[in-house]
Parts: structure tokens; C-alpha cells; sequence
């Protein structure tokens, strides 16, 4: 059998594809793992205020987004899209979402709490499933609903953990998969390109971060360029856009190349770096109760991960049978 052979080359190409997806999905998130937060964590150690990041990441960050679009053609999608009341109801709520979610992660990261966005973050497709079943109709298998269960344990470990080292209520840890679970919600409900999506919320909180820079400028109490300010700090607070969006066109690519419960499985290695990266490199607190906490998480994942399989192998058989009959 030749190489130019049809059903030789569609599994090369397979093969390249998956190949190609893995390595797009292992820098994007990657990406989320290790070089967001030190970035942000660079800037907070300057005295940066969260909601300064923010601003720069949007200002910086959207002309990168509307190249992308030209260059893709896709600029008549945005206008679609900002143009239609279906598409408007569904993208301004959601721009409040995505806002909330940037801002409280920079936050955790700026207050030493990383490890409660990890937390946060693992919790986030669970979190997910249970608002399906709130809003969708859709049943929870067996499964997950033990994954819940454990994963609603976890937080309430970690919460007697902090209050016991003498911390707050672990907050982070619910807000960031509730903000990003609605967001992911409503975003289902329109259709849209991510990259048309999130360019247009970056269009809307424009104005907004705007106002944030001139009155952070004329309050003093921003750093970008201020007569304090390391140079080299500054330049650094430029590349906000760069960071926002690598790791976003990197996702979208391992989306198209993967299959999304694969991309699903991927994804827990985001909050696995960032738990790394805060107990290993940023000094957070670890203790006992905490490791108790991730302990059961990890479970809920494994759980998780099992019905994934489960419900592959019976998609699987399920598709053979048809074919059978």
C-alpha cells in the first residue's frame, strides 16, 4: 500500500492535527498556569492596582484582537454582532462577567491568594454542569453529582483551613467559577466566534478602562510611566495586550484541532501550575487543612474524569450499534 494512499494520508493528517492541538492546548494553558499570574504578580510587587492591569490589559490588548479580525476577515462578524439586539443582550452582560472574572484573578494574585484561584479554577466545570441543570434542564449523571458533592466538601474544607490560619472566607474560590460559569452560560446562548466575542467586550469596557487610567494618572495612584516608576516597569505593563491574547488564539486552535472532551481533561493543568506556582515560587501558605482541601478536589476531578469516559465508551458503543442495525 503506497503512501499517496487516501485512508494513509487522512491518518497522517489525523495524526498531525492531534499533534499540532496538543501542543497549542499544553501552551495555552501553560500559559494561564505560569506566565499570567507571574506577570501579574511582577506588576503587583510595583505597586500596580488590579483595576490598572485590568484597564491596561483591555486598552492593550483590543487593537491586537481587531488585527486578528482583519487579517481573518472576520471584521463584518463584529459589526454583526454589535448590530443585532439577539447577539447585544446575550455580549453586554457577559462583557460584566468576563470583567469580574479578569479583575478578582489579578486580585487573588496581587493579595497572595493564587491558591484559591486554583482552587476556583478546578471547581469551574463542575460549577458549570451545576448551572446546566439550573438553567438548561440538563440531568447530571450519578457521577457528577457525587463530583459536586465532594468538590462543595473541598471549599468547605479550605474555608475552616483559612479560618483556622486566620484568614477570610476563601470567596475567590467561588466567585471566579461562578463569574466564568455564567459567562460560559450566557456565551452559549449566541453565536459567535470566541474571537468576535471577546473583541466586542473589549470594545465595550474601552471607555471604561480609559476613564480608569486617566483618573489612576491623575490621582496618582497609577504606575504605568508615573516619575516613580522603573522604566523597564512600564514597558513590561505594555505587553498586557500580548499576554491576554497568546494564550486565547492558542486555545481556539487546540478547540479546533481536539476533541473538546479532551480540551476538557487539558484544562486541569491550568490550576495545577497556578497551585504550583503559588506554594512553590510565591510563598503562599500551605498547610495541612489546605492540602486536605486539593486532596478532595483532585478526587471530584478523578470523578469527573471517570463519567467523561464513561460516557465516551457509551457514545462509542452506542455509535456501533446504530451502524449494525
Amino acid at each position: 500500500m503506497s503512501s499517496s494512499d487516501p485512508a494513509i494520508s487522512e491518518s497522517q493528517e489525523q495524526n498531525r492535527d492531534r499533534r499540532n492541538g496538543f501542543l497549542f492546548a499544553s501552551a495555552a494553558f501553560g500559559w494561564w498556569a505560569f506566565i499570567v499570574p507571574s506577570y501579574f504578580r511582577l506588576l503587583s510587587q510595583h505597586n500596580a492596582l488590579p483595576l490598572e492591569v485590568l484597564a491596561q490589559r483591555v486598552i492593550f490588548g483590543l487593537p491586537l484582537l481587531i488585527g486578528i479580525l482583519m487579517f481573518n476577515k472576520k471584521i463584518p462578524d463584529l459589526i454583526r454582532a454589535a448590530t443585532q439586539w439577539s447577539t447585544l443582550k446575550v455580549l453586554i452582560p457577559s462583557t460584566g462577567l468576563i470583567a469580574i472574572n479578569w479583575f478578582f484573578f489579578i486580585y487573588a494574585v496581587s493579595t497572595d491568594r493564587l491558591n484559591h484561584a486554583s482552587l476556583g479554577y478546578y471547581i469551574n466545570p463542575l460549577f458549570s454542569i451545576l448551572l446546566g441543570f439550573l438553567f438548561l434542564g440538563e440531568q447530571p449523571t450519578k457521577l457528577q453529582k457525587t463530583a459536586i458533592a465532594i468538590a462543595g466538601a473541598a471549599v468547605i474544607m479550605m474555608t475552616i483551613a483559612e479560618l483556622d490560619a486566620g484568614g477570610g472566607w476563601p470567596w475567590i474560590s467561588l466567585l471566579l467559577p461562578a463569574s466564568f460559569g455564567l459567562y460560559g452560560l450566557l456565551r452559549k446562548q449566541v453565536q459567535v466566534t470566541g474571537t468576535v466575542g471577546i473583541t466586542f467586550e473589549m470594545i465595550v469596557l474601552l471607555p471604561f478602562c480609559i476613564g480608569l487610567m486617566i483618573w489612576l494618572t491623575t490621582s496618582d495612584k497609577g504606575i504605568f510611566f508615573a516619575p516613580t516608576t522603573a522604566t523597564w516597569v512600564s514597558w513590561i505593563m505594555l505587553l498586557g495586550g500580548v499576554i491576554t491574547i497568546i494564550p486565547l488564539i492558542c486555545f481556539t486552535n487546540a478547540v479546533r484541532l481536539l476533541p473538546l472532551s479532551t480540551v476538557g481533561l487539558l484544562q486541569f493543568s491550568a490550576p495545577t501550575g497556578q497551585l504550583a506556582l503559588s506554594v512553590l515560587f510565591f510563598g503562599e501558605t500551605f498547610t495541612p487543612l489546605k492540602f486536605g482541601a486539593f486532596v478532595l478536589i483532585w478526587i471530584a476531578i478523578g470523578v469527573f474524569i471517570r463519567d467523561l469516559v464513561v460516557s465516551h465508551r457509551e457514545r462509542q458503543a452506542n455509535m456501533q450499534t446504530e451502524m449494525l442495525e
